[in-house]
């Protein structure tokens, strides 16, 4: 449920060698030497970024500012006109990337890192388009080697995780990228509810059990489901705690060293509401009983609305609560065990103001990729769409671009 792929989506992480290992990549496909590997910590607190979507913050700036180390890069998903290869939301082939690998060379050169996550809400994923886990896994090798990745993230939501087959795959590739990555840390992230997770996050968790498969953490994502507030959260992962229990046999303290929190700051999908004070909760809850992630979604939305809409509609671009900039980064610092930078970070300037696309009809037919305007946004069509209001839906075909 993650969200506002525009939205937003939701989690699974996938890491590769613990502080102070190399990891055992190729060189991507400039040749260049990869990153060292950061801390397993810093992978497990890394916010997702949308590096092509969603307004994209400069990465190197929220570092400055904070002292975030890593960036959780949404989502690597199959193209959109089918095939078994890995693309940027279904449009932007991996083998030919070069904005992507900017913005992760930004990153590296200021001593940060970057995990890759795959799925997410919507879309085609590559475990729904391979033949098997072979292939799904190969597709993201494509990946893991290309950017001299130590980092992964497998984010299993609707409508994938309704799909066995598809979770077999994925869980099958996520498998065998940690048999043929040595030191790989993963994560699967999926839908979380006031019990846990779902009748389908079960499933997921049997899959795992089923083909021997123990990643470093099994993530929920505790918003869109009639959640209110920190106390329903750990609540939910609490429950979770005991489904992890029960499934692989684990005493509680085990179960939580394989379990983690992705939330979804300021106003989520469904109109639920996280402060920086609910984050602060969740994250005494993580660390106090020493469990393995903590994340959000999203740092593009990790800033305040302009002009503040104090919760009115939901962004991919701003929070819609009263904040500064990165104020719910800060959290995963801590999560990180740093202490993030004293005193006032310098002020984003002031961006020019984005003139309006044509604006949107009712009777008009959009394919994927057109842009329109629409009450002083901008909007994107994710795939073929007629009299659908941009906005409606968080899950809608519209994916805002920010205002205009």
């Amino acid at each position: 449920m993650r969200r506002l792929h525009a939205c937003l989506s939701a989690a699974a992480v996938v890491v590769l060698a613990a502080a102070g290992t190399t990891a055992l990549v190729a060189a991507d496909a400039s040749g260049a030497t990869p990153q060292d590997a950061l801390s397993n910590r810093w992978y497990a607190a890394a916010p997702y970024l949308m590096p092509l979507d969603n307004d994209p913050p400069d990465a190197g700036a929220i570092m400055d500012a904070t002292g975030l180390k890593a960036f959780q890069l949404a989502f690597v998903l199959a193209p959109n006109g089918g095939g078994c290869s890995p693309t940027w939301g279904g449009t932007a082939p991996v083998s030919s990337d070069t904005a992507v690998q900017s913005t992760i060379n930004t990153i590296r050169a200021k001593g940060g890192d970057v995990s890759v996550s795959i799925g997410g809400y919507g879309g085609t994923k590559l475990g729904q388009a391979c033949a098997d886990a072979a292939s799904t896994a190969a597709a993201y090798q494509q990946v893991i080697t290309k950017y001299g990745l130590h980092a992964i993230d497998f984010d299993l939501e609707e409508p994938e995780y309704e799909n066995t087959a598809a979770i077999k795959n994925e869980i099958g590739a996520a498998k065998i990228l940690q048999q043929n990555n040595p030191g790989l840390y993963v994560s699967v992230t999926t839908a979380g509810t006031a019990d846990g997770t779902g009748w389908f996050g079960k499933q997921m968790l049997l899959e795992a059990k089923s083909q021997g498969f123990t990643p470093n953490n099994f993530s929920i994502m505790p918003f869109d489901g009639g959640f209110n507030g920190a106390a329903s959260q750990t609540s939910a992962l609490t429950n979770f705690n005991s489904i992890l229990q029960s499934t692989f046999g684990w005493d509680e303290a085990t179960a939580y060293a394989h379990e983690g929190f992705s939330g979804m700051n300021g106003r989520s999908d469904t109109g639920e509401i996280f402060t920086q004070a609910d984050f602060q909760t969740v994250l005494d809850y993580a660390t106090s009983h020493h469990m393995d992630r903590f994340t959000f979604w999203s740092i593009n939305r990790d800033r305040q609305c302009s002009p503040p809409d104090n919760g009115g509609r939901t962004s991919g671009t701003c929070s819609s609560v009263a904040q500064s900039d990165w104020d719910f980064a800060k959290y995963s610092v801590k999560f990180a065990g740093v202490t993030p930078p004293t005193g006032t970070p310098t002020p984003t300037p002031t961006p020019t103001p984005t003139s309006c696309k044509p604006a949107w009809n009712s009777s008009t037919a959009y394919t994927g990729g057109t842009e329109v305007s629409y009450e002083q946004h901008n909007w994107k069509a994710k795939w073929w769409t007629q009299n659908e209001v941009p906005g409606a839906s968080t899950w809608g075909p519209w994916q805002d671009e920010g205002a205009c």
